[in-house]
């Protein structure tokens, strides 16, 4: 357990990115089968992941929102969260337990990512966030995009998260 401890305390939201190295398939598939063993609400398993590793689709899709996303297009891969409500009465935290995953799998592998909200977001030009994934990307109409998280080779680490740093302030125990 003590590498799960040092893993959250190194994990920090990465964006800037060496895009000259690529990532490679097998690191990919790596990073998918862990967020394909998420757990989810009834084991609905109502997610779905599209990956992005184009940089034109990668360039577009960075255009998501109107603040929080234009580093997308300098990352090496995009993993879009799906999920299908329809499928999953809890289809929001099943999706963002899989998004989860995602990140610890990448830092463990030594590699950055951040997370990039979707949902209730709208773009520069007040455009539904989700609604232009979806046409991005041709995605079935019943889907929701959580989040997309990007990934890439860090440029630099950022400063750890330190133990004594907790805000144990914030546990009560019992009551308030």
């Amino acid at each position: 357990m003590n590498h799960f401890t040092e893993l959250i305390l190194k994990r920090r939201s990465i964006r800037e990115y060496n895009t000259e190295e690529k990532i490679s398939h097998s690191v990919i598939k790596q990073i998918m089968e862990t967020a394909l063993m998420a757990p989810t609400s009834k084991n609905s398993q109502a997610w779905q992941f599209i990956l992005i590793e184009d940089k034109m689709m990668l360039k577009n899709i960075s255009a998501c929102k109107s603040h929080g996303a234009a580093f997308i297009s300098k990352c090496n891969l995009a993993v879009i969260v799906l999920i299908d409500p329809l499928c999953s009465e809890a289809h929001i935290e099943d999706a963002t337990i899989a998004a989860t995953y995602i990140q610890l799998q990448s830092e463990n592998l030594n590699l950055g990512s951040c997370w990039v909200h979707i949902r209730e977001r709208k773009t520069t030009n007040n455009y539904d966030s989700e609604q232009y994934i979806k046409d991005l990307l041709n995605i079935p109409s019943h889907l929701c995009v959580e989040c997309i998280i990007s990934i890439g080779n860090k440029i630099k680490e950022i400063k750890h998260h330190k133990k004594m740093e907790i805000q144990w302030e914030k546990v009560h125990n019992g009551k308030w």
